[in-house]
C-alpha cells in the first residue's frame, strides 16, 4: 500500500512505559508493537505521538476514590469512568515514552488527560466529548485526510481515537499489527477491532506500507 504523504499521517497511541511490561497497567505484548511502529515512521512525514499525561490524584486513579478498586466503574460529574491503578503521572518515569521508540521521529506530540477531573480517552477529545484537544485542528491546518493508528490500548484510546477521526471525517487505517489491547473485561479488544470495522476503519499491516 503506497502511503499517500502528503494527505497521511501517522498516529502513535500511549507507547508509554506505564503500559508496557513492569508498568503500573501493562498491556499483554505492548513492547511487540514497538519495532513495526519505528519501521513505519519513515514512510511519514508527519508522525503524531499521544501521550497520556495525568496530574497527581486524577479522577481515573483508583486510588482517588474512597473504598473503590481498579477496574471498578463510577461516574464523574455524571461521566462513566473506568478506575485505574494509577499510572502515567506528569514528569515520572511511567509517562515517559518507552524505552526503544523513535520518539525523536514526532512531527507532533500530543498531552491528554491532564485535567484532573477529567479522563481522555480519544487523542481527540476529552472524555465529556465536547472539550477538544486541538489535534483535529492541527491536522487540518496541515492538509491530513488520512490516518494510520497504531498503538495503546486496542479497547480505549486507539478504539475513541479511530472512531472519532471516523466522526470528524478522517479515513482511517488501523495499523492491526501495531495494536495491543487491555481486554478488561475480556472480549474487550476483539469487540473494539470489530466496532472500528463497523464504522467504517479499514485495517492493514506495517510490513504492507510503502
Amino acid at each position: 500500500m503506497e502511503v499517500a504523504r502528503k494527505r497521511s499521517a501517522l498516529l502513535v497511541v500511549d507507547v508509554q512505559n506505564d503500559f508496557c511490561e513492569g508498568g503500573a497497567l501493562a498491556v499483554p505484548g505492548a513492547d511487540s508493537i514497538i519495532r513495526p511502529i519505528n519501521a513505519m515512521m519513515g514512510k511519514f512525514d508527519r508522525v503524531i505521538l499521544s501521550q497520556d499525561w495525568h496530574p497527581v490524584g486524577h479522577v481515573s486513579f483508583a486510588s482517588s476514590w474512597s473504598g473503590r478498586s481498579p477496574y471498578e466503574s463510577v461516574e464523574a460529574e455524571g461521566i462513566p469512568q473506568v478506575l485505574w491503578p494509577d499510572h502515567c503521572v506528569q514528569g515520572g518515569e511511567g509517562a515517559a515514552f518507552r524505552t526503544g521508540l523513535d520518539s525523536d521521529r514526532a512531527t507532533l506530540i500530543l498531552r491528554k488527560g491532564f485535567r484532573s477531573g477529567l479522563d481522555s480517552y480519544s487523542c481527540f477529545f476529552e472524555n465529556d466529548r465536547t472539550t477538544a484537544t486541538g489535534l483535529d485542528g492541527w491536522l487540518r491546518s496541515v492538509g491530513v485526510s488520512e490516518l494510520f493508528i497504531a498503538g495503546l490500548a486496542t479497547d480505549f484510546c486507539v478504539l475513541y481515537s479511530s472512531l472519532d477521526a471516523l466522526r470528524l471525517g478522517y479515513s482511517v487505517r488501523v495499523v492491526e499489527d501495531a495494536v495491543r489491547g487491555v481486554d478488561q473485561p475480556p472480549g474487550g479488544a476483539a469487540r473494539a477491532l470489530a466496532a472500528m470495522r463497523r464504522e467504517g476503519a479499514s485495517f492493514t499491516l506495517s510490513e504492507a506500507l510503502n
